[in-house]
């Protein structure tokens, strides 16, 4: 199947439709302080400030509100480290079913706490030792209950694009668009919003320089597995693209930056301290590439700061400078 016929602007838009009134439309805001220290005209759209802390409820509700009444009575099955989580946990919720979450044991604290808090099983996994996509689809075989998947979705992909298509609508002209890319979920649907809507725009995915599995993907024309990277950002930890993502991506990307964990700690200390805005290291990939000078001056940015769900005790450490 074409990456082009996989997932379209309709499909947002259709998405947008079904999650209006459900999901908040999050503030798209700029930060003279933050222009002046990047060289660049940053509008940054708040996923941050989403229901359950980041955009993976988008996916989430919109993969729900898709299903079958019959289907989704059965429940659901997700695999997380934290943030689709609580954005399936929060969906399920909101539809009237149960979520059973596979979470890795080393999963942030705050991120298990508020999964449980919104209603969901959680069945623990050891992120190097399981495969966690097999230890849910045990759970689909011995429940009946549906997968939900973390991207490898197409309702899932047009519902994360609904954050790219908000902030199209509140600022048109931008030079290229920013977001974090980990299993390509967000970046597939706002990629392919960008690009139907400015097809000249630069399409930058950032990832951490240890978790590089889609810069070396697309180096190498195919989807390359990587070792469980070490990384602050543990959104962006899957080891490969997905299938389904990553053709999207080949299509649209210009290109991918690569970030180390310093630039993430600055770029969330910045945000914090001079922005006053909270983000969690994943979140903060994209501002980190443009605030470390992988974009061109002067360019007019959207970057998609994709979550704020951080450990307090992380970010005590990350404003003290530790």
């Amino acid at each position: 199947m074409a990456a082009d016929s996989l997932l379209t602007i309709d499909d947002v838009r259709a998405a947008a439709q079904r999650l209006a009134g459900r999901v908040d439309r999050t503030p798209v805001i700029s930060s003279a302080a933050f222009d002046d220290a990047s060289g660049c005209r940053v509008f940054f759209k708040c996923e941050n400030l989403q229901r359950a802390g980041s955009f993976k409820i988008r996916g989430a509700l919109n993969k729900l509100l898709s299903l079958t009444a019959a289907e989704r009575a059965r429940g659901v099955v997700a695999y997380s480290s934290g943030n689709h989580a609580q954005g399936v946990a929060l969906a399920a919720r909101m539809v009237g079913t149960t979520a059973i979450i596979c979470m890795p044991t080393d999963a942030p604290a705050l991120k298990v706490e508020a999964t449980r808090g919104y209603g969901a099983e959680i069945v623990f996994y050891d992120r190097l030792k399981d495969d966690r996509a097999a230890v849910a689809r045990r759970l689909v075989d011995d429940t009946g209950r549906v997968l939900v998947p973390p991207y490898d979705d197409p309702a899932i992909m047009a519902g994360q694009g609904t954050a790219a298509l908000e902030l199209f609508q509140e600022v048109p002209a931008l030079d290229a668009i920013v977001t974090p890319v980990g299993g390509g979920g967000l970046m597939a649907g706002c990629s392919t919003v960008a690009r139907s809507l400015s097809p000249g725009i630069t399409v930058v995915g950032v990832e951490a320089d240890t978790a590089n599995d889609t810069y070396l993907s697309l180096q190498k024309g195919e989807r390359v597995t990587i070792a469980p990277p070490p990384t602050i950002a543990d959104g962006i930890r899957p080891q490969s693209p997905g299938e389904l993502t990553f053709p999207i991506l080949r299509e649209n990307l210009s290109e991918v930056a690569l970030v180390s964990d310093d630039e993430i700690i600055a770029a969330v200390r910045f945000l914090a301290l001079r922005v006053r805005v909270i983000a969690e290291p994943t979140g903060a990939v994209g501002a980190a590439a443009v605030l470390s000078g992988k974009l061109a001056r002067g360019a007019r940015v959207g970057v998609v700061l994709s979550g704020g769900n951080v450990d307090p005790g992380l970010l005590i450490e990350i404003l003290q400078g530790r």
